[in-house]
């Protein structure tokens, strides 16, 4: 007895299908591997690069953003409309029997 899967008849399916969701194959040149290692390396290094100078810029211009707004003068007063004025009153936490 063979344990067999279901395979969705493969013989029309595989060769449509099976370039989309095929990994990708390493070359068998070794040259070429390198060659595939050190543009992936650099690409990788780049990306790093502009995200440090992107995280960079904003941070900037988080900071000049501030310090401007600080500058400009005073900030803006709540209208009295806006105000709710009430009388307030502590209320002292009870305390469960037993407890110091």
């Amino acid at each position: 007895m063979h344990a067999r899967s279901f395979r969705f008849d493969s013989s029309r399916l595989h060769g449509r299908l099976h370039g989309l969701f095929a990994a990708p194959r390493k070359p068998r040149t070794p040259a070429l591997r390198a060659l595939f290692g050190v543009v992936g390396v650099a690409l990788l290094a780049l990306l790093v690069f502009f995200g440090l100078f992107v995280g960079a810029a904003m941070l900037t211009a988080g900071l000049a953003w501030r310090l401007l707004a600080r500058r400009g003068g005073q900030r803006p007063q709540a209208r009295p409309d806006r105000i709710v004025d009430a009388e307030y009153r502590v209320v002292d936490r009870q305390r469960l029997p037993g407890t110091r």
